[in-house]
Parts: structure tokens; C-alpha cells; sequence
């Protein structure tokens, strides 16, 4: 089963705080996340978050796959 399967949103946020990213406000049924000298980040709430989104928001804040994996664990 690949790493990055069956990560709801919610999960997702909570990663990427862990991360440094601060969640700044929802807009609609996505969490908009913000960190000091990098791309904000749109996150969909959906029960799951599609493979290839979450891959494309864990490579803008510079994270790998490993790392947001550890992070998500955390």
C-alpha cells in the first residue's frame, strides 16, 4: 500500500502545522496553511486527500514524502 494513501485532510493539516505551517483560515471545504518564506498551501478537508494533490503541496513546502510521513505519525 503506498504511504500516502488514505490521508484525510484534517490529517494532512495537522502535518503540516507540525511543520511550521499555521492553518490561516478555511475557505469553503479547504484549509488555506501559511509559513514565513514559502507558497501557501491549499488543502482540501475531504475524507481523503487525492494521492497527487497531497504529493503536490508536500513538494511547494519542501517536504519529502519521509519526512511528511514522520510528521504525520507525530
Amino acid at each position: 500500500m503506498p504511504k500516502l494513501a488514505n490521508i484525510s485532510g484534517k490529517e494532512a493539516v495537522k502535518a503540516f502545522i507540525k511543520g511550521g505551517y499555521i492553518h490561516v483560515h478555511t475557505s469553503g471545504d479547504h484549509a488555506i496553511l501559511q509559513k514565513a518564506g514559502f507558497p501557501t498551501l491549499s488543502i482540501p478537508l475531504h475524507k481523503e486527500v487525492a494521492r497527487f494533490l497531497l504529493k503536490t503541496q508536500i513538494r511547494r513546502a519542501k517536504f519529502t514524502e519521509d519526512e511528511f510521513v514522520r510528521l504525520l505519525k507525530k
